[in-house]
């Protein structure tokens, strides 16, 4: 018997609390979570198995010279169908078509609801 592989989520967060807290989140929605502090580390993963995810959470500010934005557009671009997430505590900046603003603080609700969307 052949078991399902998990959906797998990105998070992309230079702050390891709220790196933490998110992943936690999606996990408890039975997802698989590769975390990154940078768009850097995390374009490398999009490169390697990008087909493979179902979700991007990103900060728009990060470690390094990328941005979340700018991860989103990359994403989005190679990966349409993806569902991608752009957070920041400031107002939503311009994004790629498809992809969602979620304010901070966000709920952890609007979180798990997402994820769910994101699953089916």
């Amino acid at each position: 018997m052949q078991t399902a592989q998990k959906a797998t989520a990105l998070v992309v967060e230079d702050d390891p609390e709220q790196r933490e807290l998110v992943s936690a989140l999606l996990e408890e929605c039975d997802m698989a979570v590769i975390q990154c502090e940078s768009a850097e580390s995390a374009e490398a993963v999009l490169e390697k198995i990008g087909g493979d995810l179902s979700i991007i959470f990103t900060d728009i500010s990060l470690a390094g010279e990328m941005s979340g934005t700018e991860l989103a557009e990359l994403a989005k671009s190679r990966f349409p169908g993806m569902t991608v997430i752009v957070t920041s505590g400031s107002d939503a900046p311009a994004l790629p078509a498809g992809a969602m603003f979620m304010q901070k603080p966000w709920r952890a609700l609007d979180i798990l609801r997402e994820a769910e969307r994101a699953l089916h």
